[in-house]
């Protein structure tokens, strides 16, 4: 018996195995993993430079690791450069926008708890977005895309 056995192990996922799929307005996405009993969904979205994310609010807690480019929210004066880090608590809300005079897409990781709701300019819920839908969502592009069926963590 070596010590490793009977111990969870690790999952891997190379970036080639999981791809992105284009959700139109200069987003695409790639959903890396899935708990649908915790609300948890981890994915990675690329952006054009202007791209602007519709207004949304968390329920649950959010981070966010800025790999590439430069993004801000429109109610905040930060901008996340490659490196940042960024912390989201339950309740917040905001308008993702991408800096206009990016010269790469913007490459962004976020760990979601919870469901965005997606608010209209009278602030009402217009679509909820949560682990479920955004597994449907991908995995429905995949297969349309030609892709075969990706191994998502937690499916």
């Amino acid at each position: 018996m070596t010590i490793l056995e009977g111990i969870p192990q690790a999952t891997h996922r190379g970036e080639d195995e999981l791809p992105f799929v284009d959700l139109g307005d200069g987003v695409k996405l790639q959903l890396l993993q899935v708990d649908l009993d915790a609300g948890l969904w981890v994915i990675r979205n690329k952006f054009a430079p202007g791209t602007v994310v519709q207004t949304h609010k968390h329920t649950g807690q959010v981070f966010a690791f800025t790999q590439t480019g430069a993004w801000k929210y429109a109610e905040y004066p930060e901008i996340n450069r490659a490196g940042s880090y960024l912390f989201e608590p339950a309740g917040s809300i905001h308008t993702l926008t991408v800096l206009e005079d990016n010269t790469e897409e913007t490459d962004v990781w976020f760990a979601i708890y919870g469901a965005n709701l997606n608010l209209n300019a009278e602030g009402q819920v217009d679509l909820v977005i949560d682990a479920a839908m955004v597994l449907d969502v991908y995995l429905g592009m995949c297969e349309a895309g030609g892709h075969p069926r990706p191994p998502v963590i937690g499916i």
